[in-house]
């Protein structure tokens, strides 16, 4: 079994139903005194020792319990915030390095808030609010920097923008997408007429959009494009290129550089291609 695997299997790291318990257990585990993390993390970082990684693991999640109080504020299950913590931690005590010369709980902060963060943005809208590294960052630091619930005025936006290194128009769009909520897209089944008529199922659809003409198109295209190919395929090969070079590749060529390359008249060229046009013109018509 990997270590990795190993690590996942610990079930003091997955809250289960009573978290208050599951908290008292975390808590009572002893934490490590400096001396005694070096050591575990060495055997861990040299040796591949597993139990010495499941007390590093074990003696830390006191703080991940403690970190996902942080982001109480996002009506997000507190059990489910230490699971992805405790995978952070995991993560972190994997890659702990002990010759570096930090605690763990300083290495592993970063690694715990990453996973909380992911799962926040993940669950928090139907629709991710946030994408890029900067909205994810800006996202948290709005979320933090908001002293009530109402929107901000233009002072606080550009004081905001300010804080956090950007335009306060890209602040407003946050602050929008923050302040919007899920809602179905088909009306609930019994919702009365009234009501049934405000889903969006009603009002979002497409009125330019027709399936059956959008099918026969693409049929259409499917046999244009067939029969282009099989009318080319019967073509010498001087003529099929000379098509290609003239209307089928991005790049383009004109007649001189036609005539050039096969060391005829710019003239004759222009004969070789309506003479291949008029033969795929029949080929496709029949």
């Amino acid at each position: 079994m990997s270590t990795a695997n190993s690590l996942q299997v610990f079930d003091p790291t997955t809250p289960g139903q009573d978290l208050t318990a599951y908290i008292a257990s975390v808590n009572s585990i002893a934490m490590l005194t400096p001396e005694q993390e070096l050591g575990l993390a060495k055997k861990y970082y040299y040796e591949d020792n597993v139990d010495a990684a499941r007390q590093l693991v074990l003696s830390h999640l006191r703080f991940v319990v403690h970190m996902s109080k942080t982001f109480s504020g996002y009506g997000l299950s507190q059990a489910d915030l230490i699971q992805e913590g405790n995978v952070g931690l995991m993560k972190a005590v994997k890659r702990f390095n002990p010759e570096v010369g930090v605690r763990l709980v300083s290495f592993a902060v970063h690694w715990i808030k990453a996973e909380m963060h992911e799962y926040i943005l993940r669950n928090w809208r139907i629709v991710k609010i946030a994408t890029t590294k900067a909205q994810r960052k800006l996202f948290f630091n709005l979320r933090s920097s908001k002293k009530r619930l109402g929107w901000l005025n233009n002072e606080e936006a550009e004081a905001m923008a300010q804080d956090l290194g950007v335009d306060a128009k890209v602040v407003r769009q946050m602050e929008g997408r923050m302040a919007s909520y899920d809602t179905a897209f088909d009306a609930d089944s019994d919702s009365d007429d009234e009501a049934a008529y405000k889903a969006p199922a009603f009002y979002l659809e497409d009125q330019a959009s027709d399936l059956a003409t959008n099918v026969e198109e693409d049929e259409l295209e499917e046999i244009t494009n067939s029969s282009l190919h099989s009318a080319m395929s019967e073509l010498d090969d001087r003529s099929k290129d000379i098509l290609n070079s003239r209307w089928l590749s991005e790049n383009k060529a004109t007649l001189h550089e036609l005539a050039n390359r096969y060391g005829i008249s710019a003239e004759r060229i222009r004969q070789l291609e309506k003479n291949a046009m008029n033969k795929i013109k029949v080929k496709m018509a029949a």
